[in-house]
């Protein structure tokens, strides 16, 4: 079994995101995610290290764009990112989509 890396609480989601970098925007799903981070399910390529820009659709169907750190890449299936700087307006944002 694999040795767990995060120290944030995780959930299964299934959420409508929007990411972009320096390969250009995609469209995007997120599965998984926490407050330190999400998996993003996405034909577009990124790498690792790399910095994006992206956006989940909440509940009430605005965009809660955030910044984070691509950390892995699952090839053909996406990749998980490290936010690096969550405002606490951000947090505050997050954290009903991590309840979910």
């Amino acid at each position: 079994m694999e040795n767990e890396r995060r120290e944030d609480r995780r959930a299964s989601v299934s959420i409508e995101a929007w990411w972009e970098g320096l390969s250009g925007r995609h469209q995007a799903r997120v599965s998984d995610l926490s407050m330190g981070g999400c998996f993003i399910d996405s034909l577009g390529k990124a790498e690792v290290g790399e910095l994006i820009v992206f956006a989940v659709k909440q509940p009430d169907g605005r965009w809660l764009q955030l910044r984070g750190q691509v950390a892995s890449v699952d090839e053909h299936v996406g990749f998980s990112l490290a936010f690096t700087y969550l405002t606490e307006d951000e947090q505050q944002a997050l954290a009903p989509l991590v309840k979910l």
